[in-house]
């Protein structure tokens, strides 16, 4: 069988393949991704898997013409589209990216998918469409509220998506999931800019304000289990359904903050107070039962445990991660 994964370059795509490869179900493995400045840190080659692919396109998913030629070569029996622009402060400042790889791209996938007669399609989506909730979890059927520019294209890539299956039967799912972090995520996040910060000798920005001391939740999620959850519902998740991936793992920015200043041995003056950005949620959090009925369980819950560890892997991978931040 053959798989095509979008986005592979990136961070949560690049630990898929990683995944799909070692689970040796899938005998191809197709890789399409822009390259955009988030696969800047060529995390297939520095991971040494990249020659074990089947194919590798330097494409914009947004380019119907590219995509179908790409599907009319290849005619691949699965697919799982990560390819997205995902970062909320950049969409904050400018959306047309997000709008055409997350929502164009996305319609011109599932076309693709459909006409060349793909088994399974799994669309990638996140936790933010459901908006901000201050007590209890999201389920599946809640409503969908975005605040973001980023998290509304996601809203409208799931609906092109689950549209498909309901106008044509066509076997696409999606899954959403809370905040990941692991290995090779691009420094731009929480996490990663943190860390590499403190490697650094310098602060951390911490969204604060006195009526908000960067007490906002997030659920955080190892990437493996992120991608376990997801090859999980590839070949047993139900067409036409949603899936939420929990971390089971929330905690406030301030927190993340002190766990890491903690694991470096360092004061909280190393907290640069910043400003909230526009539209902030405050708190994410969504049930995993669905998920959890199709024999899924978690192998990375040790949120500190897995964050010392993530701290020596950017202390050992300088290489990696410091050209990105120039």
């Amino acid at each position: 069988m053959k798989i095509l994964v979008t986005g592979g370059c990136g961070f949560i795509g690049s630990n898929f393949i990683k995944y799909v490869l070692e689970q040796q179900d899938f005998k191809q493995v197709v890789n399409v991704d822009k390259r955009t400045y988030a696969a800047g840190g060529n995390n297939l080659e520095h991971m040494g898997i990249k020659e074990m692919l089947h194919r590798d396109y330097t494409v914009d998913i947004a380019d119907r013409e590219a995509v179908d030629d790409i599907f009319d070569l290849e005619k691949p029996d699965f697919v799982v589209n990560f390819a997205a622009e995902s970062h909320v402060d950049r969409s904050i400042a400018g959306s047309e990216d997000f709008i055409a790889s997350n929502v164009v791209g996305a319609a011109n996938m599932l076309d693709a998918a459909m006409r060349t007669g793909v088994k399974r399609f799994v669309q990638i989506s996140t936790d933010e469409v459901y908006g901000s909730r201050e007590k209890g979890s999201f389920s599946e059927t809640d409503a969908l509220s975005p605040s973001s520019p980023y998290s509304s294209s996601k809203a409208s890539a799931d609906l092109v998506a689950l549209s498909y299956f309901k106008t044509h039967g066509f076997p696409v799912s999606v899954t959403r999931s809370t905040n990941n972090y692991g290995p090779y995520q691009f420094p731009e996040k929480l996490i990663p800019l943190f860390i590499t910060n403190l490697i650094e000798g310098k602060r951390v920005p911490l969204m604060w304000t006195p009526d908000n001391p960067g007490l906002n939740v997030r659920d955080w999620l190892h990437v493996n289990d992120n991608c376990r959850a997801i090859y999980t519902v590839l070949l047993q998740g139900k067409p036409g359904e949603v899936y939420n991936v929990p971390g089971e793992n929330e905690r406030t920015n301030t927190d993340i903050a002190g766990m890491l200043l903690k694991a470096f041995g360092l004061a909280e003056d190393m907290i640069e107070r910043v400003a909230h950005r526009k539209g902030h949620d405050f708190r994410y959090s969504i049930y995993g039962t669905k998920l959890r009925s199709l024999g899924f369980s978690y192998a990375h819950k040790d949120f500190e445990s897995e964050l010392s560890n993530l701290v020596e892997w950017h202390k050992a991978n300088q290489g990696w991660w410091r050209p990105l931040k120039k």
